[in-house]
């Protein structure tokens, strides 16, 4: 499936953020609103959350099973947090780079290092911070799914987190769903056209 108008080698989009910054949210809506982009649906060992569908927002796996492919190098990045180990197949990847197609990774920091040295070329790495630290700390307790040392927790590790974005090719301020979306479409549209991402073969003015 050929998206760009052009023959191109397929995107890797890379999202990450600290827990509660809302990059999940984003994933979902921009997948909705960019056309030609598609989910990277990780392995997890961790239980389902409520709303989540199976084959959809994960792959649910025991530890054995995990631990199988990636012992069988079926994976392209994996990452142990909170108590749970999560890991992106090489397979998905891998076909859509070759078809010229765009897939898009709601992943960790750990994860994202990872993929962007596998796929130097391919790859494209977008972090989401919030406004600010207190609004992180107000969206995790507005979730009320954890008790307070669990969020005390993940506020700990989002400081460290933050530091990261650096490392990264794009940076979003997540303040409002509607404009990081308007700015994450922006960079899909940009790296879509970019001449270094046409396949070696495409001469355009070649008689």
């Amino acid at each position: 499936m050929e998206h760009s108008g052009a023959p191109r080698r397929g995107i890797i989009f890379i999202l990450s953020a600290p827990s509660g910054a809302g990059k999940t949210t984003i994933s979902r809506a921009a997948l909705k609103a960019i056309g030609g982009l598609e989910a990277s649906v990780s392995l997890t060992t961790r239980r389902p959350r409520n709303g989540e569908v199976e084959g959809f927002d994960y792959l649910f796996v025991n530890e054995e099973e995990f631990i199988r492919r990636r012992e069988a190098g079926e994976l392209a990045e994996w990452a142990r947090v909170f108590e749970a180990s999560y890991g992106t197949p090489h397979a998905a990847l891998d076909r859509a780079i070759s078809a010229g197609y765009d897939i898009l990774l709601d992943i960790d920091i750990q994860g994202a290092r990872q993929i962007k040295a596998s796929y130097p070329r391919d790859a494209v790495s977008i972090f989401v911070l919030p406004p600010s630290f207190a609004e992180l700390e107000g969206r995790l307790r507005r979730r009320a799914t954890e008790n307070e040392a669990a969020i005390a927790e993940r506020l700990r590790r989002a400081n460290e987190e933050a530091q990261a974005y650096p490392e990264y090719d794009y940076l979003i301020i997540n303040a409002d769903l509607e404009d990081s979306l308007t700015r994450l479409k922006a960079v899909v549209e940009a790296e879509r056209l970019r001449v270094g991402r046409l396949r070696e073969e495409f001469a355009p003015w070649k008689n």
